[in-house]
This record gives C-alpha cells, structure tokens and sequence, in this order.
C-alpha cells in the first residue's frame, strides 16, 4: 500500500488513539535511541523518538501495538492493512 506523505500525520494519530484505546500510554520523548514498548511502573507505554521522522514513528507505533495484542481489537481496515504491511517488512 502506498501512503501519502499528507497522510502520515492522520495516522499517526489514528495509531496513538488505538493504542491509547489499548490501554497503553504514547510518550515521544527525545534522546538517544529509537523507541518502542515497555512497562513503566505496571502502566503499558509506547515510547517514541520525538526527533524521529514521521514514517520511522509510524513503524514503531506498528510494532509496538502488534507485541500489545492487536489482533484482538477492531481496527479499521485502512489502518490493519498499514499494521500489517509495516509488520511483515521488519
């Protein structure tokens, strides 16, 4: 699937909402390293370079909600067909 350079964005916040739904927390923090999901304090929470390109924020926030469990939400089918193709490449 090809995305549009305008549509990063708009999904990007989609993914946050999702995870959000998830009961997962989404920090974009800066430092030193790439990102992804983890446990702080018993609170699921997805953190994400804020320095890091819309696309690579979008791959971690991917493979961050399929290592939560995404196959057991509705999610819509724009948004699956993204999470998945992102997931299979990496």
């Amino acid at each position: 699937m090809k995305i549009k350079e305008k549509e990063y964005e708009t999904i990007l916040q989609d993914l946050k909402q999702l995870a959000q739904e998830m009961g997962a927390k989404v920090r974009f923090e800066r430092g030193d390293f790439k990102g992804g999901y983890c446990i702080v304090r018993e609170d699921k929470t997805i953190v994400i370079n804020k320095l890091s390109t819309l696309q690579k924020k979008i791959m971690i926030l991917t493979t961050a909600l399929k290592d939560l469990g995404i196959n057991e939400h509705f999610i819509q089918p724009k948004i699956r067909e993204i999470i998945d193709e992102i997931t299979d490449k990496s």
